[in-house]
Order: structure tokens, then C-alpha cells, then sequence
């Protein structure tokens, strides 16, 4: 008997890819300071996460036009063990040039996110399709408050190298069980030779313009995954510096964003997006998030950011909606490539967001300043927001519903 689509499994694998690396947030930076020494340590971090971004950029629409060629089984499991060595390779790096080539692997590896992608859309239903890429913001959530607070616990007393072990042992733990639970979704008759002119990343970028809602609504999703870059760029500085947050009030501020994002985009976004329509959703879900960035930067005291980040939540369900528009618009046989298109947008904007987010923050918080507001980036999140919202209803009227 041929075993049915495990989309729980898809689930899980991604709150293990989140959960991986909310465990080692924590410690790395200080495990990199140890490596690298007390003055470059913060540069080499930064570099650390640019490699990481850059190698996701690269091979996110390599994995994506692979999975399309032989099929996402196969693609999400090798992915998941080379994940899983990864972590041990990190965990006993003896020097920093190891350290470098873990995190090469790890981002080649955590491109796997462009087949999960179009695994849910092989198995749901167009009209639901949307609903379903929900779960991937819901599986983000969860791994992301679970995993800080449990990195945080086990590095403690110094013990810097234990989260990476315990994020191996999960992931390929997850590997194992999905050889004999995991099955192919891909069909046979939608298989799509591989090409590297496909899989190139600026090539599949470009490719884009074959299908005029996706352009436009491809710019959106690049526009959104900038402006959602302020969060991990800012957010511990911005809190700090304007309520004198310390790391127990940042901790509970994330696990309630993380909790909120599994129960809206995991649970409420496959009432409300059918509800509302996928066009409607996403246009709901910009405006909630831009408001919410003008209510983060404006908020005259701390405890307002709770009702906020509560409110803001509900402008998550803009991404589902906005793949399940993309995901409806191609064909089955380049599921893939498109949602690995998609995630270089999201490598590129986790790239140049924390640089370009940082440089405002540090500007704009010099209290000697006329224009002194530590809140400026998530007002230019705002902004950015706005713009993307521009683009989709631009893309919606030139594109029918229908089409």
C-alpha cells in the first residue's frame, strides 16, 4: 500500500531546521569570539552570517530545480544528514577555518526549505495551497521559541559545543524516521529534467518575467523578507536601548512572537485565508504588518509592545497567501524552481537587511541628534512594507483573478 503525503513530517523537519538554529543562537557568538578573539569577534560573526545567507542564495534554486528532477524525498533527506553531520562538525571544530566550512555546509544544507515548499504544494489542492504554506510560518514560530531558550539553558557554564550536538542528534534522528515515513510527492509525469541555466540564482530570478503576477509579486516578497530583517538585526539593541530590556524580557518578547506566528499562520490563517481570498489575505496581512512596524517605532512604553507584537502576528498570513498565488500561477513540474527562486530572495534579503537595518539603528540612536528616534528602522520596515503593497495591488490589477 503506497503510504500518503506526510505533511506532518514536512512540518516537523522544518520546526527541527528553525529549532537547529534557535539552539545555537545563543552561544555562537561567543563561541565565535573565542576562535577568532575578543577583537575581531564581532566581525567574524557578521561574516559568519553572510557566508551562511550567500550559501542559501546560491543553492536554494539548485536544490529547488533538483527536487523537480529526481523527486523532494530524496533532496529533503540527504539535505537533513548533511544538516545533521554539520552540527557535529561544529561541535568539535578545533579552529576557525573549520568553523567557516561547517557554516558553507549548514547553508547549503538549510536551502532545503525550497523543496519542503513545493512538496506542500505537490500535496495540496490549489485552493488550499496557501492555507498549507501557512504551516511553514507556524513551524518557524514554534522552532523559534523553543529553540533560543533551550540553546540558552544548555550552553550555560561555559558548555559552548552541547546545543550543536543536541540539534544533530534531532536532525538526524528527523532523517531517520523520514526514510520510512516520508514519501515522494513529485509525480512521474511532472518531473522536469535538471538544468544549471534553471538552477542558476540570477538566471532563475530572472526567468521571473515569463509570468507577470509572479514578477510583481516575487518584488513583494523580496520587499517583505527586507523589512522582516529588522527583527533579528535590531530587535535585542532597539528593546535594550529604549526600555532597558535585558535578556529576560527579550526572551519572553520572541517566545510570544513565536508562539503567536504557530497560532495564526499554523492554525487561524487556514480559516481566514480562504475566507477572505488569497488576493485579499495578502493585502490584509501588509497593511496589519505595517501598522505594527509604526507601532513598534512609536510605542511610549514597554509593556504596549506585547498588544503589538499580539496584533502584528495577524499580518503573517500575508506570506502564506502571497505563495499560494505564486505556487498556482506555474506549473507542477517547476514547483520547485519557483519556491527555490523564492528562497534566494529570502538569502539575498538576509543578507543586505541586517547591514542595511543596523547602519540606520546605530544612526539614528545618537542622542545629541535633532532627529534622535531608536526606532527609525522599523519605521524605514514600514516604508518598505508600503512599498510592497504598492506592488501587489499593481500585480492584482494587471493580472485577473481568473488568470
Amino acid at each position: 500500500m503506497a503510504r500518503k503525503p506526510a505533511l506532518g513530517f514536512i512540518f516537523v523537519t522544518l520546526v527541527l531546521d528553525v529549532l537547529g538554529i534557535g539552539l545555537i543562537v545563543p552561544i555562537l557568538p561567543t563561541l565565535v569570539e573565542k576562535l577568532a578573539g575578543a577583537e575581531t569577534g564581532a566581525y567574524t560573526y557578521g561574516v559568519l552570517l553572510g557566508v551562511y545567507a550567500l550559501m542559501q542564495f546560491l543553492f536554494a534554486p539548485i536544490l529547488g530545480s533538483l527536487s523537480d528532477w529526481i523527486g523532494r524525498r530524496p533532496v529533503i533527506l540527504i539535505s537533513l544528514l548533511g544538516s545533521g553531520l554539520d552540527y557535529f562538525l561544529l561541535a568539535w571544530a578545533p579552529t576557525l577555518a573549520w568553523f567557516f566550512f561547517g557554516r558553507i555546509l549548514s547553508g547549503i544544507t538549510g536551502a532545503n526549505i525550497s523543496a519542503a515548499s513545493a512538496y506542500i504544494a505537490d500535496i495540496s489542492p490549489p485552493e488550499k495551497r496557501a492555507a498549507n504554506f501557512g504551516l511553514i510560518g507556524a513551524a518557524f514560530g514554534l522552532g523559534f521559541a523553543i529553540g533560543p531558550a533551550l540553546g540558552g539553558w544548555l550552553g550555560q557554564d561555559g558548555n559552548l559545543r552541547l546545543p550543536f550536538i543536541v540539534a544533530g542528534i534531532l536532525t538526524l534522528t528527523n532523517c531517520i524516521y523520514g526514510l520510512f515515513v516520508l514519501p515522494e510527492s513529485l509525480l512521474p509525469e511532472n518531473k522536469r529534467k535538471f538544468s544549471w541555466a534553471r538552477a542558476n540564482p540570477i538566471t532563475s530570478l530572472i526567468d521571473l518575467k515569463r509570468y507577470p503576477i509572479v514578477l510583481g509579486l516575487a518584488a513583494t516578497f523580496f520587499l517583505m523578507s527586507l523589512a522582516h530583517q529588522v527583527f533579528p538585526a535590531t530587535w535585542v539593541l532597539y528593546t535594550g536601548n529604549r526600555f532597558g530590556w535585558g535578556t529576560a524580557e527579550t526572551g519572553y518578547s520572541l517566545a510570544l512572537v513565536g508562539v503567536m506566528a504557530m497560532i495564526v499562520q499554523g492554525g487561524l490563517a487556514r480559516r481566514i485565508i480562504p475566507w477572505l481570498g488569497e488576493r485579499k489575505s495578502a493585502i490584509f496581512g501588509m497593511i496589519v504588518c505595517m501598522l505594527s512596524l509604526i507601532g513598534y517605532a512609536e510605542v511610549p512604553v514597554a509593556w504596549m509592545i506585547y498588544p503589538v507584537i499580539v496584533l502584528g502576528a495577524f499580518g503573517g498570513i500575508n506570506t502564506p497567501a502571497i505563495q499560494g498565488i505564486i505556487s498556482r500561477a506555474v506549473g507542477d513540474d517547476e514547483q520547485g524552481r519557483i519556491q527555490g527562486s523564492l528562497a534566494s530572495l529570502q538569502s539575498v534579503a538576509g543578507f543586505i537587511g541586517p547591514i542595511i537595518l543596523t547602519l540606520i539603528y546605530g544612526h539614528f540612536r545618537t542622542e545629541d541628534l535633532p532627529y534622535y528616534h531608536p526606532g527609525a528602522p522599523y519605521l524605514f520596515a514600514a516604508l518598505l512594507t508600503g512599498l510592497a503593497l504598492l506592488l501587489a495591488k499593481r500585480s492584482f490589477r494587471k493580472v485577473p483573478a481568473s488568470s
